[in-house]
């Protein structure tokens, strides 16, 4: 209830008539059954944009420090997102990563919509990074179409690093559904998991225009990070200088 309340109600209204997202392509939405909505992923606001163009439930998954974190934030925390219908996921833990699949085949299982990030993370500068195979093993697991989206302009409405920024009229792009059926059976082998992988974000990128990165997000974010670390360094090196 919590969910809808905040869709139709009490956010969703608010977002609709400030920043009117545009859609494209929602007719490749199911009115009825599961599916997998596979998108990029620029901002903290993509979760509450996606789901607005669509009259259906999305559910997705959200890092663990949503629903950890200790300390009375912790606890609203954790409380908003999960009345709000987010799902955890440990990146660091296989098991519970493990967890967070076994959810997400239960919604499915319930003929629900399931929302992933393939990159696993934000972008840090815009463009689109290697995607995980997690979504290529659930679709073959759960045998539903994965959908392609693509998310433009949350990265300006809320940047990384940022709670707010300017403003710009976000798209959502969806794609065709895309069946992995012919490789039912396949879904322990890590080739195949790749190639379905590369095949969704193929799509991402075309609904999206992103410039592709073959890296995985994480590893190109914590690089940067100690680039500009060093970068600040050398400036106050050469300032004591």
């Amino acid at each position: 209830m919590f969910y809808w309340f905040l869709k139709w109600i009490a956010l969703g209204p608010i977002l609709r008539v400030v920043f009117r997202p545009h859609v494209e392509g929602g007719e490749h939405v199911p009115a009825t059954g599961p599916a997998i909505l596979a998108s990029n992923h620029l901002s903290y606001a993509d979760w509450l944009f996606m789901p607005l163009t669509i009259s259906r439930r999305v559910t997705f998954v959200a890092k663990a420090e949503y629903f950890n974190t200790p300390g009375l934030k912790g606890w609203l925390q954790k409380k908003f997102f999960s009345g709000a219908g987010q799902v955890p996921i440990d990146r660091a833990s296989g098991s519970a990563a493990e967890g967070a699949l076994s959810t997400a085949k239960r919604i499915l299982g319930d003929g629900d919509l399931f929302g992933i990030y393939p990159e696993g993370t934000r972008s840090h500068d815009g463009r689109l990074y290697r995607g995980k195979t997690g979504v290529a093993r659930l679709a073959l697991e759960t045998k539903v179409p994965v959908i392609p989206v693509a998310v433009v302009g949350t990265d300006v409405v809320a940047p990384p690093g940022k709670k707010f920024g300017s403003f710009t009229r976000p798209y959502v792009r969806y794609g065709r559904p895309l069946d992995f059926s012919r490789y039912e059976g396949m879904e322990n082998d890590r080739y195949i998991l790749r190639s379905i992988t590369d095949e969704i974000m193929y799509e991402i990128m075309r609904l999206s225009g992103q410039e592709y990165v073959d890296r995985y997000a994480a590893v190109a974010k914590e690089e940067a990070k100690r680039a500009e670390k060093a970068e600040r360094g050398h400036e106050r090196s050469e300032k004591v200088a």
